[in-house]
């Protein structure tokens, strides 16, 4: 790990005053989108400040996201807000690793759970495959893929318990592709489609997980950087920033990566209280990193130089 001689929050985390103090070690960030680059309303400009500062010095940032769609509507989205391309020289999301997916399993029909703006995945699965996706009522789809809840402003995971026992009962594969349980809109906390899958798995389901933490989207994201700098990826010269600790800071430990964990997002509440402060409390933090099992490398209430 290559974290400064600084205040140690607890468990080995550090706590960092910005990526310039650390820049030097890292050739590649990882870094998370949702709750580190924007949250969902707006950009954050120290973060995009910080990345670009990071590439100017010649490192390179492939985004990483648990976003449910291909990455060029990611790109679109984070255009709309303002997001300069200056902050990042590649983007994979959770939504180009559920396409492949869907194309491995040839003509099966499928079981869509999730609002129609995320059904881009399955134009993406088309395009690439040349063939139509078949789609089917829950009774004769062959799996289901899950992008999300159909109104993540009224519903819960209860709200879906009949469809999970009968697919469960039906034996079906539950593609997720977004393993998030909850994201940052504004200032409130919604559920994704991980929070389903939970759901789902909690029954004896079987889940296959597109995003962070698993495997298939840090190896997709891994092969981008190495093409984007032109030389094998050193993982000890990786850094993967995030706001999750279940997605992305565990995500980066069984990849074996030195992490950064963003503390004013999605745990804000957690660790900072209500209303938030960037202060750092040594047992809410100890406790907090106790619950759950594990810890980051360093932490920082923000991304920033």
């Amino acid at each position: 790990m290559h974290a400064p001689h600084s205040e140690s929050i607890s468990h080995g985390t550090r706590l960092l005053g910005g990526l310039r103090d650390i820049a030097q070690h890292y050739d590649v960030i990882l870094c998370d989108v949702w709750g580190v680059i924007h949250n969902g309303a707006a950009y954050f400009p120290k973060a995009v400040d910080a990345l670009s500062r990071f590439r100017d010095k010649g490192g390179t940032v492939v985004l990483i996201t648990n976003a449910p769609r291909p990455r060029g509507h990611v790109v679109d989205f984070l255009d709309s807000l303002g997001v300069p391309h200056t902050a990042y020289d590649g983007l994979v999301s959770s939504g180009d690793i559920t396409v492949s997916m869907i194309i491995a399993r040839g003509d099966q029909p499928l079981l869509h759970i999730g609002p129609l703006q995320d059904r881009s995945l399955f134009a993406a699965a088309e395009d690439l495959s040349g063939r139509a996706v078949r789609f089917a009522r829950l009774e004769e789809a062959s799996f289901v893929v899950c992008t999300g809840f159909f109104d993540v402003e009224r519903e819960t995971p209860d709200d879906y318990a009949t469809q999970l026992d009968l697919m469960r009962r039906r034996d079906l594969d539950f593609i997720c592709a977004n393993p998030d349980i909850v994201v940052e809109v504004g200032d409130r906390l919604v559920y994704c489609a991980g929070a389903l899958a939970e759901a789902y798995a909690a029954r004896g389901g079987r889940v296959i997980q597109a995003g962070k933490p698993h495997p298939p989207i840090y190896a997709r994201a891994l092969a981008e950087a190495a093409a984007l700098s032109g030389k094998e990826t050193d993982l000890s010269r990786v850094l993967a920033v995030g706001d999750a600790m279940h997605t992305d800071i565990r995500g980066a430990q069984a990849q074996s990566l030195d992490s950064l964990f963003v503390t004013l997002g999605i745990h804000r509440a957690d660790l900072h209280g209500k209303p938030q402060t960037t202060e750092f409390d040594a047992a809410v933090f100890r406790q907090f990193f106790e619950n759950l099992g594990f810890a980051p490398s360093m932490a920082s209430p923000e991304l920033v130089w």
